[in-house]
């Protein structure tokens, strides 16, 4: 196929979304993947209970109004070769990860076949969604594991590939109900010039072409030590404390927007910053 001129469009979720009642942000992807005519693939790599997993949301996308939803279950590598997924891919709108552990995801799909044709899908303009696990393995390089309430020390977090989506970031979830600043900077120090995205539980940042729309009940904290005047990291061991200076932190709510590519967020003029 020839690459589409539509948007790249992810939906990143920081977990625990709300899956009763009007579920805004789950509606919204299936807005964005055709509404109606919507054709969404559930991958549930991420989780030990796959079937329960992928009923769930499939209740969900159904009464939202999807006009098909299918389960993609990749237990192992062989899976994610298999002709019934990668038919399924091609005629997909919409793939959506489910939570679970990252690990899991990147162990069974990275570099396959399957993880080349999302890639492929992608870039002629379906939309991508993931929630908890399926959020973290975004970037090209994820939080595979790490301390949650803690200061930031090089031991606090475990870096891994990702699936490369949206390259040059860092992705953490359940943020600030689990109190993971601390290992995001931890991240960051350790992956340079990268930002930083901490997404809170029942909400997404919406990425369209390099522009992020937060959406949601909570807020997406932003940290970008790209420009930092100091950090330790040279002259400490792993369990000892990171000292970092002059990052820049934003934290936006709902209906807020981010540039990907200017590293700034995108303000109302009419608004003192």
């Amino acid at each position: 196929m020839a690459e589409s001129q539509n948007p790249r469009q992810l939906i990143i979720i920081g977990g625990a979304e709300e899956k009763e009642g009007e579920s805004p942000i789950l509606r919204e992807f299936v807005r964005r993947a055709g509404g109606v005519k919507a054709k969404i693939i559930i991958m549930t790599a991420a989780t030990e209970l796959p079937r329960e997993a992928g009923e769930r949301y499939t209740e969900v996308f159904e009464r939202i109004g999807a006009a098909e939803v299918r389960i993609v279950d990749t237990e192992t590598r062989d899976d994610a070769s298999s002709s019934t997924a990668l038919e399924a891919v091609r005629n997909a709108t919409g793939i959506f990860f489910t939570g679970g552990d990252q690990a899991r995801i990147t162990s069974v799909m990275k570099d396959t076949e399957l993880d080349a044709a999302i890639h492929q899908r992608y870039a002629e303009g379906i939309v991508i969604g993931g929630t908890s696990a399926g959020a973290a393995v975004m970037p090209d390089k994820m939080i595979v594991e790490g301390d949650s309430e803690t200061h930031a020390r090089i031991e606090t977090v475990e870096m891994g590939p990702g699936l490369g989506f949206l390259p040059g970031v860092v992705i953490d979830q359940h943020f600030s109900q689990r109190g993971r600043l601390g290992r995001l900077i931890s991240a960051l120090v350790q992956e340079p010039a990268v930002l930083g995205f901490g997404i809170d539980e029942n909400t997404a940042m919406v990425v369209t072409d390099g522009q992020v729309e937060v959406i949601g009940e909570g807020a997406v904290t932003i940290v970008d030590e790209s420009e930092a005047t100091y950090n330790n990291l040279g002259q400490i061991l792993k369990d000892e404390p990171l000292a970092i200076c002059g990052a820049k932190l934003h934290i936006l709510p709902h209906g807020h927007k981010f540039d990907l590519h200017k590293r700034k967020p995108i303000v109302d003029k009419k608004v003192t910053v």
